[in-house]
């Protein structure tokens, strides 16, 4: 029932009845009409709940002009009629304030995954979708479909932050790409999820990796020692993860099984550092956003490499992701990155046929 119609259908209670609420409301409470004051404690009821949880308060008389205030009966929040409103019938003012009445925010199901790929530039997507207004994501990586899927979906839910229907929900877990049962996971919750893949040259992609690693294992063998078999040139260890992730064609195959191509977005990791706006408007499109994070969100300072945030457009207050983005890769030999280039060059083929996108590797 439209909320007039239940206007229609007040029932008046006894005018010495006083309303529960009243009492829970701080007198003191600020807003821009002025303050409550001890003129509003005499409000007695005059119609019954509308709209399930709010509450229309009257001061004696018929019309708006006599000071009609209406709370929220969930959480109190007193909603003040504006100057303009004060000739209008109540039951319209009512009918059309029912949208300011907020519905509480709660722990929702990601309507949106970035699943990868590692070293490919999911961190900074991140950062920046966490720029616009409409995107609330969790925090830590929750690897929830690869590692805590017996945990159940109640404590996924737990993992994201709290958010209103109007937001959107976001997690970012890069080995999700390459496990083999996260596909059937993700769609046994939400067949019409949308997922995000970040994706950059393969062979620098392994070779960031690599170097990430080596930071933790200093002791790791040379690059050429893990990527070749028997120290060779020749041959791709084509076991060594590192490597296996840069095949995207492979892991794709298995999300098409499960989701259909306009479901995933692909990134390109390296214009989203160079052109991260061009990019964002490509993200924002897809998970269907006003494109609201705009070049005046970004900045390059000095010889860093890397874009860098201005969150507040209208602050001076800029925020670089960590220093360890952009460090220095080690230095190999021109016949091993050709050698790589060489085994990668038919899986990028595949990929381009695949998505639909030449990324020019």
């Amino acid at each position: 029932m439209e909320l007039s119609g239940i206007i229609l259908c007040l029932l008046f209670l006894d005018s010495s009845t006083s309303i529960p609420l009243v009492s829970n409301i701080d007198r003191n409470r600020q807003n821009r009409h002025g303050t409550l004051t001890s003129e509003f404690k005499s409000f007695k009821v005059k119609s019954r709940t509308i709209d399930d949880n709010i509450l229309p308060l009257e001061a004696p008389g018929d019309n708006l002009n006599d000071k009609t205030i209406f709370v929220d009966g969930n959480n109190d929040n007193v909603l003040w009629i504006d100057s303009h409103e004060k000739s209008q019938p109540q039951g319209q003012v009512l009918s059309t304030r029912k949208h300011f009445i907020p519905k509480p925010k709660v722990k929702r199901l990601p309507q949106a995954i970035i699943i990868g790929v590692k070293k490919g530039g999911t961190r900074a997507l991140l950062e920046f979708l966490k720029v616009h207004p409409k995107v609330k994501a969790a925090g830590p990586e929750p690897h929830f479909f690869d590692n805590f899927y017996s945990r159940g979906f109640e404590w996924y839910r737990n993992q994201m932050p709290n958010t209103a229907e109007d937001e959107l929900t976001v997690e970012k877990t890069p080995r999700y790409f390459v496990s083999k049962e996260v596909p059937g996971r993700i769609y046994k919750m939400n067949k019409d999820i949308k997922l995000i893949v970040v994706v950059r040259d393969p062979v620098t992609r392994a070779i960031s990796d690599y170097t990430q690693s080596i930071l933790k294992w200093p002791k790791m063998p040379p690059f050429e020692e893990k990527a070749f078999i028997d120290n060779s040139s020749c041959v791709v260890n084509t076991t060594w993860s590192k490597l296996r992730i840069g095949v995207y064609a492979k892991h794709l195959k298995k999300w098409l099984k499960y989701f259909p191509l306009n479901q995933i977005h692909f990134v390109n990791g390296e214009k989203l550092i160079s052109n991260p706006v061009d990019e964002m408007y490509k993200v924002q499109d897809f998970l269907g956003l006003q494109r609201l994070v705009t070049d005046s969100h970004f900045t390059f300072k000095g010889s860093w490499d890397f874009p860098c945030l201005k969150k507040d457009i209208k602050s001076d207050h800029i925020h670089c992701l960590r220093r360890n983005k952009g460090r220095q890769h080690p230095n190999l030999k021109p016949e091993v990155l050709k050698r790589l280039r060489e085994f990668y060059k038919p899986f990028n083929l595949k990929f381009y046929q695949m998505t639909g996108i030449d990324f020019g590797w």
